[in-house]
């Protein structure tokens, strides 16, 4: 079991993938950047932090706590969930024709250890067309999605390449999740990393 401080359905998604048993859990942190905070630092930190809010909520549990961050960075800018149909055509524009980085940061605190590890992506946008910009957003699919995608989703027909972790891009980059389950000593006979 593990508990998972994100209510994103893609996260439960890939780790249901894996076989491994989750349960959700509620945190609330401040997201706002720092200034002069690079992107890089800013999703370790979100991840981090959110380790440390849920271990404050929870106290001493016997379960790993795993959260995550994901952004997506162009030109060093981070391009949250857009907040309106403006922000959203601004992101648009600056990805379209052009490749960007997604980097997806997690956390794992067990016991007195928390591992924070970083997966960093690139995707590449052909074009896009005005059209499906506009009827995109219609879908509300990009509402809740950082730089406003979904890679799973309709944006797949217009991503040339990828190069990096495909869950990584989705939210929740499993070969570093394995990695810092190993290293935290974490060896549930359920979980299929064992």
């Amino acid at each position: 079991m593990i508990l998972l401080a994100s209510k994103s359905p893609r996260r439960q998604e890939l780790l249901k993938q894996i076989g491994v048993d989750y349960q959700v859990i509620n945190t609330d942190i401040d997201e706002s950047v720092l200034p002069n905070e690079n992107p890089h630092d800013y999703v370790a930190r979100m991840a981090h932090s959110k380790a440390i809010a849920a271990q404050s909520l929870l106290g001493t549990v016997e379960h790993p706590i795993l959260t995550a961050d994901t952004s997506v960075i162009k030109d060093d800018v981070i391009l949250g969930k857009p907040e309106d149909y403006a922000d959203f055509l601004r992101m648009m524009t600056m990805l379209s024709g052009s490749t960007h980085q997604v980097l997806s940061a997690i956390a794992v605190q067990y016991q007195d250890k928390i591992i924070v590890k970083t997966s960093v992506s690139l995707v590449t946008f052909v074009k896009l067309p005005e059209t499906f910009i506009k009827d995109y957003w219609a879908t509300h699919e990009p509402c809740d999605k950082a730089g406003g995608y979904a890679i799973q989703g309709l944006m797949a027909r217009y991503i040339a390449e990828i190069k990096g972790s495909y869950s990584g891009i989705m939210g929740l980059p499993l070969f570093e999740l394995s990695e810092a389950l190993r290293e935290i000593g974490y060896n549930d006979s359920s979980l299929a990393f064992s």
